[in-house]
């Protein structure tokens, strides 16, 4: 079920068009070989130095008390959404290039490259992927025990979309409201800052 396919501007891969963030999922499980691919796909995501500074901690609905400790390291505006999911991730990313120690400013980015790879995938699956910003970056390390110079930096929640007339009003709504992004002109710029690209600015032939 796809209600909100992207009304592009131009041409782009079916996947991208089809992928979007739900707030309800079905309540069934996830099957694990579907799981082990979506990390796969993660795992072979461009990465600095090829460092791949990501990590991920998992938690299934099956495992209930898992589940409920991955869940309490999410803002609370996230949980009462996302304790429905069938599947919860934690992406922990490390600040420090492992061969050095030095800095790494491009592991926050490549967190995010492993996360577009796993939800192109999952779209792929039939599956659908909402990440998070709202978590319990504290809460998590206490939790895990991350260690020092790792930082639990994102959630997701993975799962198959529900009918969003299965929903209460809240969710239900979030889940209809078209979808809407930027126009290119608005972010592609040439010659100096906010001055559109003329690339942009044509149509296609």
């Amino acid at each position: 079920m796809n209600i909100k396919l992207a009304a592009t501007d131009h041409p782009i891969l079916k996947l991208l068009a089809e992928r979007w963030s739900p707030y309800g999922f079905e309540d069934r499980p996830v099957p694990e070989a579907d799981l082990r691919s979506l990390f796969e796909a993660a795992r072979w995501a461009a990465s600095s130095y090829n460092e791949q500074p990501w990590n991920y901690l998992v938690a299934t609905r099956e495992n209930a008390p898992e589940f409920a400790r991955l869940l309490s390291c999410l803002v609370e505006a996230n949980q009462v959404w996302a304790k429905t999911a069938p599947v919860l991730v934690l992406g922990v990313v490390s600040l420090q290039f492992a061969k050095n120690k030095q800095d790494n400013r491009a592991a926050v980015h490549d967190l995010g490259l492993a996360a577009g790879n796993l939800g192109v995938e999952a779209t792929a699956r039939g599956l659908a992927v909402h990440q998070m910003i709202g978590i319990l970056p504290d809460k998590a390390r206490e939790v895990y025990q991350i260690p020092e110079h790792f930082e639990a930096w994102t959630a997701m929640a993975i799962g198959y979309r529900a009918d969003p007339a299965t929903l209460p009003e809240a969710l239900r709504v979030r889940d209809l409201t078209p979808r809407q992004r930027k126009r290119l002109s608005k972010f592609v710029f040439t010659g100096q800052w906010g001055q559109p690209s003329p690339l942009v600015l044509k149509p296609d032939p």
